[in-house]
């Protein structure tokens, strides 16, 4: 089996270890604040980020909330 698994994130293909999870995509990409993420068309509650294994061909959308006014 490989140590690493290619996925989607934000429309862009990575390698990552294939223990990988949200949290790490999380760390990788720098998101700070508030987001959302979304895991093959599906939003994936925060609660379950960190135990949430990706899978090669993972599609991860991580969507970060901007205030303005």
């Amino acid at each position: 089996m490989s140590s690493q698994i290619t996925i989607s994130v934000n429309g862009e293909s990575r390698d990552f270890a294939a223990t990988a999870n949200i949290d790490d995509i999380v760390r990788e990409i720098a998101v700070r604040g508030r987001y959302a993420v979304e895991v093959n068309g599906e939003i994936l509650p925060k609660s379950h980020h960190s135990n949430y294994t990706l899978k090669a061909g993972d599609i991860v959308e991580v969507v970060q909330a901007i205030g303005g006014g």
